[in-house]
Order: C-alpha cells, then sequence, then structure tokens
C-alpha cells in the first residue's frame, strides 16, 4: 500500500518479501557506516527482530520510480522518550521518523530531500502531527543538511546517545514544528 508518491519519490508499507532488501542493504558497509554500524551487518533473524516484530512503528519501504531504495519508519513517540527530549504533553502529536537510502546509486541526487519533503507533508497533513523529530549522529553532516533544508532545526545535543562502531556517539535531537513549517500548505 502506497502512503504518498511525489516527484518519482514513493513510500509505501513494509511486506514480508522486502526482508531480502533489509539484509542485502545492512549488509552493505557503505550503507552500515551511516545506519547501524559496519560491525553490526544484519542476517535474515536480526533484519526480522528489528523490522518485523513492533507494532508500534510503521515500517515503509522508499521507491524511486518503482524501484525500492530505502527504508523508513515513523512512530508517534513514546512518553519515556518525550521525557528523554524535553516534551511535555502539551506540545502535541509528536512523531519520530528514521531512515536510509541503501542503495549508493541514489545518493547525492537530491532524493533524501524529496523523501524528507514528501513524509514531512504526509506526517503533519494526513496524521496532524504537530512536531517532527529525529536525532542523527552530530557527524553525519550530509543528512544534517537535508533535515536542515527540509525545515528541521536542532534542538539540543544527545551525548553519548547511540552506539555505533564500538562506541556511544553524540546524536542532535532536531525537530520540525508544523506551526512554523509550509508543508501544511503543500498538499502536492
Amino acid at each position: 500500500m502506497v502512503l504518498w508518491s511525489k516527484q518519482g519519490v514513493s513510500v509505501r508499507k513494509l511486506e514480508a518479501g522486502d526482508a531480502d532488501h533489509l539484509v542485502r542493504w545492512l549488509s552493505d558497509p557503505r550503507v552500515l557506516e551511516y545506519y547501524e554500524g559496519r560491525d553490526r551487518p544484519h542476517d535474515m533473524a536480526m533484519v526480522q527482530e528489528h523490522f518485523y516484530r513492533d507494532d508500534q512503528i510503521e515500517a515503509c519501504i522508499i521507491q524511486l520510480d518503482d524501484r525500492d531504495i530505502g527504508y523508513i519508519q515513523y512512530y508517534p513517540v513514546d512518553p519515556e522518550e518525550r521525557e528523554v527530549y524535553g516534551y511535555g504533553e502539551g506540545d502535541g502529536r509528536i512523531f519520530g521518523m528514521d531512515q536510509f537510502i541503501g542503495e549508493p546509486d541514489c545518493w547525492n541526487r537530491g532524493i533524501g530531500t524529496r523523501l524528507i519533503q514528501g513524509m514531512v507533508s504526509y506526517l503533519t497533513n494526513t496524521l496532524q502531527a504537530d512536531k517532527i523529530v529525529m536525532d542523527p549522529q552530530t557527524w553525519n553532516a550530509r543528512a544534517l543538511r537535508v533535515y536542515e533544508k527540509c525545515g528541521f532545526r536542532k534542538i539540543k545535543l544527545l551525548e553519548k546517545r547511540e552506539w555505533h562502531e564500538g562506541e556511544y556517539r553524540d546524536c542532535w535531537l532536531i525537530e520540525y514544528s508544523a506551526a512554523n513549517g509550509e508543508e501544511k500548505r503543500d498538499e502536492s
């Protein structure tokens, strides 16, 4: 089931047969350098555990012109994570989001920007998100440039937040606020 499509980029729900894509992508050291770490190649058992067992996460596949090229997930931020991030109940509907493009030949082509813009539009217009948050590692300058171009802003440094290649790495809490964004008007 396709959730949205815009400028050749679309997002559809994860299906059982997509596990093979995830194993291939998450055993490629070029992808793992940015997602999970090169010391954590995934086999089928790990993919099943991490991508098919959490009912709170909406797991999806990214497509470019009907070619499966990556993974994206979104989820309502739970109370514990809201507390870590510094959000209260009065901050509205907050969704978290994580993604990677698993086909390196699709990197540096503007696809990530279209993906994030489309996902922000979907979450704010269809699911009525007030805020969208992510926590990319601080060293991932390419991803941070894309997110900032799409209206996210750095909110808080999360020290030693994520285990990556043998050490805990710092991450930025970044936020897109629907109240400040323009995606509410962009229904295309």
